[in-house]
């Protein structure tokens, strides 16, 4: 079997990758601990030799089932992907940008607003306005000092939520001039024609100042909800998708949910306990897709990605 990933964020690694990269995780089989996003790159570099497709920064928009059975899955950007099955593995869901409460800020999305940074060469000598105090806004103030014309960075407090180490950087860069950083400070307005020209600052002294950007990337954090999959056909309880949890299929043939996303009796959200419920959906989809095969299964100590 061939597997394709899709995912509405530019990375894999759901909320490992977006929420908590620095967290530790302790439920991991060999590893007292790990930070997520090491996790993340293991499993990536586990997976690599079976040549995965990935389809990222996109959502699915519609799911189609055909005469023979198979599926066809449609995103946001009309990407389309045929395949056998369907694993939903969306974790809390499909995660929304929490956006700020600035008036017409809708008018600028994809004119100079944008919710996160799928291609940081786009911005490469560009102006540009990051706001937020987690992960994602110090991670992003690093890389684009370096190649953006101008990184201004607001955050409405004046200690960061992120990666201590990511702050001091952060810090270091504003101390050396190579990006401005304006704390409990907000970001109150935007303005320009047809595309994004500049932005209204609040600052703590009750200043508003007026500053010439052409990227506003707001990283507030992102809301899970389940999005177009309330959709598709499945049986929701309290917005997760109830599965056999024999094999973790669903109520449509074809179709399988696991971890946060599915609910049934029992149920435990470890990141441990989603790799169970992948291996059964795994041995379940070989036999709904191949029903007149049979699966040779080899125990884990043969080595080698044909012995699977």
């Amino acid at each position: 079997m061939r597997c394709h990933i899709i995912d509405a964020l530019p990375q894999v690694g759901g909320q490992l990758s977006e929420v908590y990269p620095q967290k530790p995780i302790y439920d991991i089989p060999g590893y007292p601990a790990i930070n997520a996003l090491d996790l993340v790159n293991k499993l990536v570099e586990q997976i690599t030799p079976f040549n995965p497709g990935y389809t990222l920064g996109e959502r699915v928009d519609l799911l189609e089932r055909l005469s023979d059975g198979s599926f066809v899955l449609i995103t946001n950007y009309q990407t389309s992907i045929h395949c056998r099955a369907v694993v939903i593995a969306g974790g809390l869901g499909c995660f929304e940008p929490r956006k700020p409460p600035i008036t017409g800020l809708e008018n600028f999305e994809g004119k100079g607003v944008s919710y996160m940074i799928r291609n940081p060469e786009k911005l490469r000598g560009r102006k540009v306005l990051l706001a937020g105090g987690g992960d994602s806004a110090l991670d992003w103030a690093v890389i684009l000092s370096e190649l953006a014309e101008r990184v201004v960075l607001v955050h409405r407090g004046d200690t960061f939520r992120g990666a201590p180490e990511t702050a001091g950087k952060v810090f270091a860069l504003a101390a050396a001039g190579q990006l401005d950083l304006l704390l409990n400070a907000n970001v109150v307005a935007l303005h320009g024609n047809g595309h994004l020209q500049s932005a209204e600052i609040l600052t703590h002294d009750g200043q508003t100042v007026k500053l010439t950007t052409e990227h506003f990337v707001p990283l507030f954090g992102l809301s899970p909800k389940l999005g177009p999959l309330e959709h598709w056909g499945l049986n929701i309880n309290k917005s997760a998708i109830t599965v056999n949890p024999e094999d973790f299929s669903t109520n449509q043939p074809g179709i399988y949910a696991i971890g946060d996303i599915n609910t049934y009796p029992g149920k435990l959200k470890l990141i441990l306990s989603g790799f169970h419920e992948a291996a059964l959906m795994a041995q379940s989809a070989f036999k709904y897709m191949y029903p007149h095969e049979r699966l040779s299964f080899k125990y884990t100590t043969v080595y080698g990605i044909n012995s699977f």
